[in-house]
């Protein structure tokens, strides 16, 4: 974010679709407006003390090692507010999630102060993205060892966690790809924002596994979908068609790919809505989705190990 270069505030970037589309907005957007408002005025605080945004992508990049080191320790426990009397509990999914939040509002606020003080740099850009994946790589990294030091190594968990890391890499990688060749793949519903606040959120609640199983599944939909956009654009260029449209399709099957609107819509609230819900209460009622239970570990089962 950092060296885009692109003076316009984020928030114009992130609803332009909502506008493009005429889409009703929801509350995710007023929500949105007032942070992306509250940020500006944190950048030039961070300014006037000396801040620049390559610093604060640094420091953000430290603390999120510092919530992987949190995830090592406690990534499989419940939080003590949130107990449900089965399994380990500890602070560490808390701390973490403290942390996380710590690390997110310093990317949030890297890009703005390059904005409000006007230091964009190219050099910028790279180590905000390059620093992006290591962050990535230190929460699922840290989940993965935690797996790994238990006293019965959880199968399922530790490739959830890989596959999990697999699909961040990924979603960035085709569009970074298919952007060489076509001009936006900025498709699917799971962007960085909405990933990092499903761990944020799973932390919070000491739901983490539920999470990992979330990114591990539904993240590949996104890498398939902007694979299959990519195709669909260079088939229609190649052969003279209109572009294919970048929301939901055309006719009754669009109007249930709610996850296909931009955000700040109504249908992109009630699928983050759904996603939300999914990670506080889904392991109350399936024990597996907290790492419990004979399919606590459907892997090893499976396999008879």
């Amino acid at each position: 974010m950092s060296g885009t270069g692109d003076t316009s505030p984020p928030e114009d970037k992130d609803f332009r679709r909502l506008r493009e589309m005429g889409e009703r907005s929801g509350a995710s957007l007023a929500i949105g407006s007032r942070i992306c408002a509250a940020r500006d005025v944190v950048a030039r605080v961070a300014i006037f003390v000396g801040f620049t945004p390559n610093r604060m992508t640094v420091f953000g990049f430290l603390v999120t090692c510092v919530a992987g080191w949190c995830l090592v320790k406690g990534a499989s426990h419940q939080v003590p507010y949130f107990y449900n009397g089965d399994g380990p509990a500890s602070w560490w999914p808390a701390l973490a999630a403290l942390l996380l939040f710590l690390a997110g509002a310093c990317d949030m606020l890297d890009g703005a102060i390059a904005r409000v003080g006007n230091m964009s740099s190219k050099f910028g850009a790279i180590l905000d993205s390059t620093l992006d994946r290591f962050c990535d790589m230190a929460i699922f990294i840290g989940c993965m060892l935690h797996f790994i030091l238990a006293e019965e190594v959880n199968l399922t968990l530790l490739v959830l966690a890989v596959v999990a890391l697999c699909n961040s890499f990924l979603i960035s990688y085709v569009k970074a790809r298919a952007e060489e060749i076509i001009e936006d793949c900025s498709v699917g519903y799971w962007l960085r924002g909405e990933r990092f606040a499903a761990v944020l959120i799973g932390c919070a609640t000491g739901h983490i596994i539920a999470v990992l199983w979330q990114l591990a599944v539904l993240n590949s939909l996104t890498v398939w979908r902007r694979l299959d956009y990519a195709r669909r654009v260079v088939t229609c260029e190649e052969r003279g068609l209109p572009l294919p449209p970048r929301g939901p399709e055309a006719g009754l099957i669009g109007r249930f790919q709610l996850w296909r609107h931009p955000r700040g819509s109504i249908p992109y609230d009630i699928v983050t809505g759904v996603n939300i819900a999914y990670i506080v209460a889904g392991p109350w009622f399936l024990g597996g989705l907290a790492g419990q239970g004979t399919w606590g570990d459907p892997l090893r089962h499976c396999l008879g190990i």
